[in-house]
């Protein structure tokens, strides 16, 4: 379908849909089949997909409406948070436990039920903001969402650090059960990776665990100062020392989104920002595909004929990550979504990205800039994807919600919008994989309140609580957690616990 036609069905389904369509349960057909509750949340989105979906039979609709603050729970950590939690299961005589890390460098495991500390690990200075080229964070340390190994009761990181003044990455590996450094950890990435500058690149986006190797990305600091490019790190879990790197040939092309780089397990995407200086296209505004291996190369791509006026504007496509979708009975029915500061939405074939100008569908659907994490939940006749962003035509909010239906090839339309009064990116709860959908998020830098939508319609179905659930400061794109039923929230200073009743 041609973009201007979707476009153009986007404006006109905005209208209809503004309202919420009536309540309607999904057929059964519509989605996966059963899934097992969310036991563990070992990464962001609590997918490599990026999805953002968990299974909670206690999240119902009616539930949710009776959510409330546990007022016992007292979990304080030390520092700013802008990574998603993780939430490890119960091991032996280890307790379940939140993990939070903050950017003033501490790592703490959290008793799940009342905040405790089981464990808490400092991993040196962090980054003052007076140290760096430019930057909005102050001061820096981790900030991209680490990954968890259940198998080996691993979790891994990156942390900014500043040793007598010199700026380092360093990658953890740290155990899950008391925080102590794995042997061979951490890895100083620029001492063992000649030509990466430690000083101009920011690590922001998700971390990704692929068959043994984990994988970082890096981009630039708010601002876009030095000679930065967009990079992606792997290190091989069993011998980190033997680290390897692609960049973008152009410099700059951030992977910079929050959720990062995305995996469908056999191949890693990741989506880029804009270049400098670039006068034919050189790996910036694309999505591209990577076998997960070294020597990482890309083996396929995608990036909008009009790369060079998107780097002109600053309007990149990477602000958002890829989110990998699969769309029962669609032709394509394995799909990669880009969200760009173009306020655009691009679908492409997972197997085949395309390379140049080669979407299945590209349509504005935001007047603004799309800076969030997605989320992907199954819907009548599709799925639906949902984000922070200010919809296009005379829907109002910041919360947007596309439908994408299984056609030959997939369409898109606006199945509802809501506000949820700040900058965070949404997730999905059901209670088995399709049934009765809630979208949470938090109005980040805003009220800082967390609210539900019903995932069908976009009605309010919590609408933030009283006194007892406000919380602090809670930074931009940061994402809820679900486990059993518990929805934690991690603010400066502080992680919070949510409990239906």
């Amino acid at each position: 379908m041609p973009a201007l036609f979707t476009a153009l069905l986007l404006l006109a389904a905005c209208g209809a849909a503004s309202a919420g369509p009536p309540d309607a349960a999904v057929p059964a057909d519509a989605g996966p089949g059963d899934a097992g509750p969310t036991l563990e949340v070992l990464q962001h989105h609590n997918s490599g997909t990026r999805e953002g979906l968990y299974v909670a039979p206690a999240f119902t609709r009616a539930a949710a409406a009776g959510l409330h603050r546990d007022p016992a729970f007292a979990a304080a950590v030390s520092g700013n948070v802008y990574a998603q939690p993780l939430f490890i299961a119960a091991a032996g005589t280890t307790p379940g436990a939140v993990v939070v890390a903050t950017e003033s460098n501490e790592v703490s495991a959290l008793d799940a039920a009342t905040g405790a500390v089981h464990w808490r690990r400092s991993l040196g200075a962090a980054a003052p903001l007076s140290q760096l080229p430019c930057g909005n964070i102050d001061p820096l340390g981790v900030t991209g969402t680490p990954v968890a190994d259940p198998a080996s009761r691993t979790i891994y990181l990156d942390a900014m650090t500043s040793v007598g003044g010199t700026l380092r990455h360093l990658v953890f590996a740290l155990s899950l059960d008391d925080g102590s450094t794995r042997p061979g950890w951490p890895v100083d990435v620029a001492a063992t990776l000649p030509g990466f500058d430690a000083a101009v690149q920011n690590q922001r986006g998700a971390l990704a665990l692929v068959g043994g190797t984990l994988f970082i990305p890096y981009g630039g600091h708010f601002g876009d100062c030095g000679a930065y490019h967009g990079v992606i790190v792997g290190v091989p879990t069993a011998a980190p020392q033997s680290a390897f790197l692609w960049q973008t040939r152009a410099q700059g092309g951030a992977i910079w989104g929050p959720s990062g780089l995305s995996t469908d397990g056999a191949s890693l995407f990741a989506a880029t920002g804009n270049t400098s200086g670039a006068s034919t296209w050189a790996d910036g505004e694309a999505v591209l595909r990577f076998p997960p291996s070294s020597p990482l190369l890309p083996a396929d791509q995608f990036h909008p004929t009009n790369w060079l006026a998107l780097d002109s504007g600053d309007v990149d496509l990477g602000g958002s990550g890829a989110l990998l979708v699969h769309l029962e009975g669609a032709t394509p029915a394995d799909l990669a979504v880009a969200l760009g500061k173009d306020g655009k939405v691009y679908l492409l074939d997972r197997g085949r990205l395309g390379g140049a100008g080669g979407q299945i569908l590209a349509a504005a659907v935001s007047r603004g800039e799309i800076i969030t994490a997605p989320a992907a939940y199954a819907a009548a006749d599709g799925k639906n994807l949902v984000f922070h962003g200010a919809p296009v035509g005379p829907c109002t909010g910041d919360l947007t919600a596309l439908h994408l239906s299984a056609a030959a090839p997939p369409v898109a339309s606006f199945a509802w919008c809501a506000s949820q009064n700040g900058a965070g990116s949404p997730i999905v709860t059901t209670t088995d994989g399709r049934s009765e959908p809630l979208v949470w998020a938090v109005g980040s830098e805003g009220d800082n309140r967390l609210r539900a939508f019903d995932g069908e319609t976009g009605a309010v179905v919590f609408p933030g609580g009283g006194a007892a659930e406000a919380m602090g400061q809670v930074r931009r794109f940061q994402s809820p957690i679900v486990a059993g039923n518990r929805l934690y929230v991690a603010g400066d200073g502080r992680v919070y616990a949510f409990v239906v009743p």
